[in-house]
């Protein structure tokens, strides 16, 4: 657990300094001190089926006002109507999380009808501005939902397409003059979607791009003496005559909600985790302390007497944020929920007789009056997510993230569909016949990805030769190398289009270290070398990659290790202080010999830290061989410290697996032996390193890496071995077998050869 802060001021300090808080398995900070204006009078919590009821009149009461409305072609000004836009969006929001409680399917039609009539898109296409437009992008969250309940692909491909081409845009550097999210209602629209996205996918480059994009637009709207957000730059120097300045309730409620919507997808470990925690709890403190005697907010938070009417939108974003935080611990409970029990019941008291909740101030950008019968779906779906963390205040703590929903049934998914009307040209009883035998045909005729797909057919299938281990599953089988390109060789290349990689492989075994622009990309990135599975005798490593999938098998080989900042297969540093201290990434080369007997490279290393004081770099010749698993490395260290060096030679514990592998360690013959633990599927991968015995001092173990220490004199080049195995290859299938190849080497390890 990171360490208590208890001052809000210090922890909006390092907030806005970007430090990262030391986290741990609990993934929430202390909460700050209670505000003056909460009661510590304990109130009667509302009864959770009450406030389901009351969700459940209000949701319905939202659905049959939206359906009554005709849906306009253009949705952009479309403010109760079922539309693409945000304003409907929030709804969706709110009533989805409700039918993940109630499994009522007519909500779930309702969202699906909306989804399909825009044929799960977003608006925007006009123009690269308003492609990335936040607002437009609000309406993700809803495909994601579905996504999670029914795994359709094409639910999510188009939402995915569209956060793809934002991504280098969110991520520009340098920061551009204009934000993408330049106004606070942003936060609450776009970035719950990105985090959502990596959550699913498992891809980090959504949650990246949006915490990015997050603490610029922090940086400019975020006020740290008042702990509010400006609704944009047009309002950070508006004082009215008493010299108050001029914060929208609604665009700070704006920020709340989404703040809890994104830490409720973000990894507990996230790096910049403490930093959203910190401001909510001090955007909290100061909320609840700004709360009125009637249990709601002004619309102009600092300015109450000018606003002194009901405003439902803002008020139910704070008692949706304020009960979250209790709920998931982030809150302290005496403290923030009396505050909680007396707005939610302040909203209830602005319910219609409709069933649909007023006082929703109309859509805009400040404080504006609002009449006891404005209405507006954002409202409905704020009040929706209110009721529902005020359901679970009875509830013990959740921890976060939350996990997404859990597919449903098939049954279940198939009555929540819209059942598309038949053509108004079948009519009878003749020609219902013969379209129900239409139907039967296109059942019956039609290709089915999810049965025939690529690594699903029976030709696509492969099977194992006599002898030789099941392949993994195929995905797809990448087409077969150009003619030529197809017989066996040792090669080596510089691949710029994959982040500056060097690829090495010969007939038997593969390889690749990192380059520059992988820093960039995957900061932090080290000097690990990969090993990659081979099953056929020519290259394979380029035409891999062009796949997009490299982590795949498609036929002929694949890359399943994981380097990460670890040694990998054999990388190296230096051991200093009972600490590894190890460079970044080449920061120059050489290709020396590209086959075909040999592929043979040379590398750089830019001067790194060792210690306080000592500062090392680093030159190194790679060469592999035909017909060998063994990469032989010449190695050159310089030093600004005279005396020698001792280096670290490791292999990564766990390169497949949450647990690791097994080492077999011989000193006196200086051979290492790694064996991997087996992939149900995928297979085994073994590694060995061939070090010269006279040289090794130690054989040391971290929490990641087991390393051979050596004695190195700076300027004497030494040498080493680095080999791999896959036992779905083409030459070991076992332990043993690898084993009996490793302790059968004779290394020569005379630099000068």
């Amino acid at each position: 657990m990171f360490r208590v802060v208890s001052n809000h001021r210090t922890l909006i300090a390092l907030a806005l300094a970007g430090t990262a808080l030391t986290t741990g398995a609990i993934a929430h900070a202390a909460p700050p001190r209670a505000p003056k204006t909460a009661s510590a009078k304990q109130e009667a919590l509302p009864s959770p089926e009450a406030v389901l009821a009351t969700l459940n009149r209000a949701n319905s009461a939202q659905m049959k006002a939206m359906r009554a409305e005709p849906i306009p072609l253009t949705t952009g000004g479309a403010v109760r109507e079922i539309s693409s836009n945000w304003v409907s969006a929030t709804y969706y929001v709110g009533a989805a999380r409700l039918a993940r409680i109630t499994q009522d399917k007519e909500t779930l039609k309702f969202l699906t009808d909306a989804a399909e009539h825009y044929n799960y898109a977003l608006r925007g296409a006009k123009t690269p501005k308003a492609m990335l437009n936040a607002d437009e992008m609000a309406i993700g969250d809803l495909y994601e939902e579905l996504y999670a309940r029914r795994r359709q692909e094409g639910v999510i491909m188009p939402l995915r397409q569209r956060l793809d081409w934002a991504l280098p845009h969110l991520t520009r550097q340098p920061i551009p003059e204009h934000l993408v999210w330049w106004w606070s209602d942003a936060l609450f629209m776009a970035p719950p979607v990105l985090a959502r996205m990596s959550a699913q996918t498992g891809d980090a480059k959504y949650l990246k791009a949006m915490d990015t994009q997050w603490w610029r637009t922090f940086s400019r709207l975020y006020d740290p003496d008042e702990s509010l957000y400006y609704r944009d730059e047009r309002f950070i120097e508006r004082r009215d005559e008493q010299g108050r300045k001029l914060f929208w309730s609604r665009g700070n409620g704006w920020v709340m909600g989404g703040m809890a919507r994104v830490l409720e997808a973000m990894p507990a470990d996230y790096i910049q985790r403490p930093r959203y925690l910190a401001i909510f709890q001090a955007m909290s403190k100061r909320i609840a302390g700004l709360q009125r005697a009637d249990g709601l907010w002004s619309s102009s938070l600092l300015q109450p007497e000018r606003f002194p009417e009901a405003e439902t939108s803002g008020s139910a974003f704070f008692v949706y944020a304020l009960a979250w935080g209790i709920n998931h611990g982030v809150l302290d409970r005496a403290t923030y929920l009396p505050v909680v029990v007396k707005g939610w019941k302040s909203l209830e008291a602005q319910m219609l007789p409709n069933g649909m909740l007023g006082a929703v101030q109309k859509t805009g950008d400040q404080p504006v009056t609002t009449a006891p019968d404005d209405i507006g779906p954002y409202g409905a779906g704020a009040f929706l997510l209110a009721g529902l963390e005020v359901m679970n205040l009875s509830k013990p703590v959740t921890a976060l993230p939350l996990a997404e929903p859990a597919p449903d049934a098939a049954a279940f998914v198939t009555a929540t569909m819209p059942t598309p009307a038949v053509p108004r040209t079948v009519r009878g009883p003749e020609e219902e016949a013969r379209h129900a035998t239409e139907m039967k045909a296109v059942a019956a005729l039609a290709y089915d990805p999810l049965i025939e797909g690529p690594g699903l057919a029976p030709a696509q299938v492969p099977s194992a030769a006599p002898g030789q281990p099941t392949p993994p599953k195929m995905i797809f089988r990448m087409a077969p190398p150009p003619a030529g390109q197809d017989k066996p060789r040792a090669t080596v290349r510089y691949a710029p289009e994959r982040y500056d990689d060097i690829l090495w492989e010969n007939d038997r075994t593969a390889h690749r270290i990192y380059g520059p622009a992988l820093e960039q990309y995957e900061p932090p990135s080290t000097s690990g070398i990969d090993a990659w599975g081979k099953s056929v005798r020519y290259p394979f490593m380029t035409r891999q990659l062009r796949t997009g999938d490299q982590h795949a098998y498609h036929g002929e080989g694949i890359d399943y290790y994981n380097v990460k900042t670890y040694r990998g297969a054999g990388g190296l540093g230096v051991w200093d202080g009972g600490k590894l201290w190890v460079s970044r990434n080449w920061k120059d080369y050489k290709i020396l010999k590209d086959g075909p007997d040999a592929a043979s490279f040379k590398v750089s290393y830019a001067p790194w830290k060792v210690g306080d004081k000592r500062e090392v770099w680093e030159s190194r010749i790679f060469t592999l061989p035909m017909g060998t698993n063994f990469t032989r490395m010449v190695s050159t260290f310089g030093s600004n410290a005279k005396g020698p060096v001792t280096v670290a030679i490791g292999v990564t514990k766990a390169p497949t697996a949450k647990t690791a592998g097994d080492l077999r360690a011989d000193k006196a013959k200086g051979v290492f032996s790694f064996w991997d633990v087996t992939d149900p599927d995928k297979g085994t991968m073994g590694v060995a390193l061939l070090i010269d015995p006279r040289q090794i001092v130690d054989v040391v173990e971290t929490d990641s890496d087991w390393l051979a220490l050596v004695k190195v004199t700076p300027g004497k080049p030494f040498v080493y071995y680095m080999g791999a195995a896959w036992d779905k290859g083409l030459d070991f299938h076992s332990r043993a077998e690898w084993e009996t190849y490793v302790f059968a080497q004779k290394p020569d390890f005379n630099p000068e050869h």
